[in-house]
């Protein structure tokens, strides 16, 4: 089972499209609420500019729902507008705080035990991370801010 969350208009061919809003897609539920997929499941997911639109506390609720329905090894990819990035900014229904590439390391079990152990987390994902360079196809984010457009984060659970 492949799911496609946050999906709207634009669902992947073979995926299972999952969004609160209904645009056709197979499954019209509020995430937040939690998924109504079985354990282990769940063979890969993406979530295409959706997480910046939970609260923080949303985030720690659907990331472990996210590690509950998938199976070990499964992948999940996960594109966010950077906080770098205006775009990060720019739509009212953006939650804070932005999303930064720090992000990920609430997400690994054994940096979360030794740095974060206050916070809610069950999951644990091993991480890469990525950008997608803003329009004018600039990738230097070190020197310039709207540079780095999107966040693209590889989650594997473990």
């Amino acid at each position: 089972m492949k799911l496609d969350i946050g999906c709207g208009s634009k669902a992947e061919q073979g995926w299972i499209g999952v969004d609160i809003k209904d645009f056709g897609q197979q499954f019209l539920l509020d995430v937040r609420q939690g998924l109504p997929f079985a354990d282990e499941t769940v063979s890969e997911v993406r979530c295409v500019q959706f997480v910046e639109h939970l609260t923080g506390a949303e985030r720690i609720g659907f990331f472990n729902e996210l590690y509950r329905v998938m199976r070990a090894g499964a992948k999940a990819t996960v594109v966010t507008p950077d906080f770098s990035h205006a775009a990060a900014y720019g739509d009212p229904t953006h939650q804070w705080p932005p999303l930064s590439f720090a992000y990920v390391l609430y997400l690994d079990r054994n940096w979360r035990e030794l740095e974060a152990p206050h916070v809610d987390y069950r999951c644990d994902f091993a991480s890469e991370v990525g950008c997608r360079p803003d329009e004018h196809g600039n990738d230097d984010f070190s020197h310039h801010c709207n540079s780095w457009r999107d966040l693209v984060v590889t989650l594997t659970k473990r």
